[in-house]
């Protein structure tokens, strides 16, 4: 018995975006809910901007997101005037009305940089040792570590 294997080959991912499948609709949708965001944030008082989010979008309504009642109670107000703005924006005509919910929103953080710190006398020695390395390429290594070195005193080059 054998088994036959269907070999596939990569892709381009502007091919794998363009198709219609699942992954270039998901990034379609993830566009649109972005433009929406930004459109209504833009006409948001100032003070809520920040506050209010878009979730997605399903069977003609889009739902927004807070962490505090008392922002989607003024949204509730203002659900008329939003929704004619948001009928500006192509792709958004069939949109006719919001599920308001309020839900936890942790703000997004970038992972926070670690870096590493070399002590003068670490540099140093990592500097001697590059001298004496006769390999060009670990040479080059040692040499580029050393310059991460705060220097002290510069008697070496």
């Amino acid at each position: 018995m054998s088994i036959k294997v269907k070999r596939s080959h990569a892709q381009p991912i502007t091919q794998l975006l363009s198709k219609s499948g699942d992954i270039g609709q998901l990034m379609r949708q993830s566009r649109l809910i972005d433009q929406a965001q930004r459109h209504l944030r833009a006409h948001l008082p100032e003070e809520m901007r920040e506050h209010i989010f878009v979730g997605g979008f399903r069977d003609g309504r889009l739902t927004l997101i807070s962490g505090q009642a008392s922002w989607l109670t003024w949204l509730r107000y203002e659900q008329h005037r939003l929704l004619t703005l948001l009928h500006q924006l192509p792709g958004f005509e069939s949109v006719s009305g919001f599920t308001l919910k309020v839900r936890p929103v942790r703000p997004v953080e970038s992972p926070k940089r670690y870096t590493r710190s070399l002590s003068s006398n670490a540099g140093k020695t990592l500097a001697e040792c590059a001298k004496d390395t006769d390999d060009p390429s670990l040479k080059k290594a040692l040499e580029r570590l050393a310059s991460h070195a705060p220097h002290s005193s510069k008697g070496e080059a």
